[in-house]
């Protein structure tokens, strides 16, 4: 189930990620790992995280994702192993709030695009997730929100 959509504008953030190429059909095994990976880096280096985990994608996923994990973070990190720094842009962006399992990301992004086809929206490539609430959060996958982010041309 989606929110209704809301146009805002996005302020630039520093994030601390682990960048991942890997087929649709593996997200589920190697989001994890890089997520434990980043936490432990952060950890290690007292970074202070100031937002909810996100994976940047430069280009709308196709079979593969070409993609970023990680969070928002104050300071830059020193980079250790496959984390690094980066940054979520500042945009012009659609914004809306994706309630239910991960497994249905896919249906909500596909009514989220044509929404903002339909309102004569112009998006840009990329596109964002921020997992405000999830499996760490409750078993109950009703529970979870996820906000779909997509940047859009000026």
């Amino acid at each position: 189930m989606l929110e209704k959509p809301q146009l805002l504008r996005t302020d630039e953030l520093l994030t601390a990620v682990v960048h991942l190429i890997v087929p649709r059909t593996e997200i589920s095994t190697v989001m994890g790992p890089a997520i434990t990976e980043i936490l432990s880096v952060l950890a290690a280096q007292e970074a202070a995280i100031i937002g909810p985990c996100f994976s940047y994608h430069r280009q709308r996923p196709t079979d593969i994702f070409n993609f970023e994990v990680g969070f928002p973070v104050i300071n830059a990190i020193t980079p250790v192993g496959r984390v690094k720094m980066s940054k979520l842009p500042a945009a012009n962006i659609v914004r809306t709030t994706y309630r239910g399992s991960y497994e249905e990301l896919g249906t909500a992004w596909w009514e989220f695009c044509s929404w903002i086809e339909a309102e004569g929206l112009k998006p840009q490539e990329s596109l964002w997730e921020t997992y405000i609430f999830g499996p760490e959060s409750s078993a109950d996958s009703a529970k979870w929100r996820t906000e779909l982010n997509r940047p859009l041309l000026v």
